[in-house]
């Protein structure tokens, strides 16, 4: 960290074609988050200077510092709301420097704007979302991703495969997404998480009349987490859990599957849905909304995901570095 104290966050601008570096301008001359962190950009200048052109945010203006690539430079590489092999290789490159800025403790988080898989894979590269490529890099060998706001947390047990492969996951995958989702609710703040776990087939089952997947995977890996002292109770039937946590009965809720927990996540809030990866060595937060196309590079983007996402890296990254001070004094 910086001689200020505040934590250093990597801010990615996603793919340039799309609403990406829009949001991070905008959000760096919020009021909300532009003196919480010291703010590094991860991007390149001569997209950063197309949209700049087009939102009316000068780069002088930010209080931030730009780590540049040569994956763009020059502007006229690339068209607002056109799939390009430049851009979706420059949006992988920025997310491979801002990660290793993380694991060097350059930065104590990252911040993702959207990036395009379709583009990603016009560039050659098998690609199949920002939370298993951060986790290839870091060496992590399984990660979860959770979808966070001030009303509700959702931890997915799985997220980017089909749907028949899905509904095949273990208990051993079940228990340790219920364990990622509890470190995770402690970083921000919760000391000891409430955790609903979904269940699988409709009314988690019915006893054994849709299915028995839920008593056969899910039960144990209950079980087996609250035997380890943790808060978690289920499995639920899904069609109502997500309500009763939303009003307060509990902190997070586990989803078996993608859809599961993204459609009740972007329901209840999706404005400031946070995307958070878990089970990697690193802190990295992004938005939930993808490159919108459509409205790239006509300054309509709304930046308040983005400063949700940055709010949150910031908050998580300050009780990881409290956590790991506490345990360095502790062991002297």
């Amino acid at each position: 960290m910086t001689s200020s104290h505040k934590p250093t966050l990597a801010v990615t601008i996603g793919d340039p074609a799309g609403i990406g570096p829009e949001v991070v301008l905008k959000a760096l001359t919020s009021h909300e988050v532009r003196d919480l962190a010291d703010w590094i950009i991860v991007g390149d200048r001569a997209a950063l200077e197309k949209t700049s052109a087009t939102c009316g945010i000068p780069l002088s203006n930010l209080r931030a510092m730009i780590r540049p690539t040569m994956a763009v430079t020059n502007s006229g590489e690339y068209q607002f709301g056109q799939l390009s092999s430049v851009c979706g290789k420059a949006a992988v490159e920025y997310v491979k420097i801002a990660t290793e800025m993380c694991l060097s403790n350059d930065a104590q988080a990252m911040v993702t704007a959207p990036l395009n898989k379709e583009a990603v894979t016009l560039s050659g590269m098998k690609f199949s979302g920002h939370t298993e490529y951060i986790a290839e890099l870091c060496g992590a060998k399984e990660s979860r991703m959770m979808l966070s706001s001030e009303k509700l947390s959702v931890v997915h047990v799985t997220t980017h495969i089909p749907l028949r492969k899905a509904i095949d996951a273990t208990t051993a995958r079940i228990l340790r997404t219920i364990e990622l989702g509890n470190d995770a609710m402690k970083l921000l703040g919760h000391e000891r998480p409430r955790i609903a776990v979904c269940g699988l087939n409709p009314h988690a089952g019915e006893h054994g009349l849709f299915g028995d997947e839920d008593a056969a995977n899910i039960v144990p890996a209950i079980e087996a987490a609250r035997s380890m002292g943790i808060l978690a109770d289920g499995p639920h039937a899904p069609d109502t859990i997500f309500l009763r946590a939303a009003r307060g009965e509990y902190d997070i809720v586990v989803a078996m599957y993608h859809d599961q927990g993204h459609i009740a996540m972007k329901l209840i809030d999706f404005e400031h849905t946070v995307n958070v990866s878990l089970g990697i060595p690193i802190i990295r937060t992004s938005v939930d909304h993808g490159t919108a196309f459509g409205i790239a590079g006509h300054n309509k983007a709304d930046a308040q995901n983005m400063i949700a996402a940055m709010k949150m890296g910031v908050a998580m990254a300050g009780r990881k570095s409290a956590r790991q001070a506490m345990v360095s004094k502790n062991t002297k």
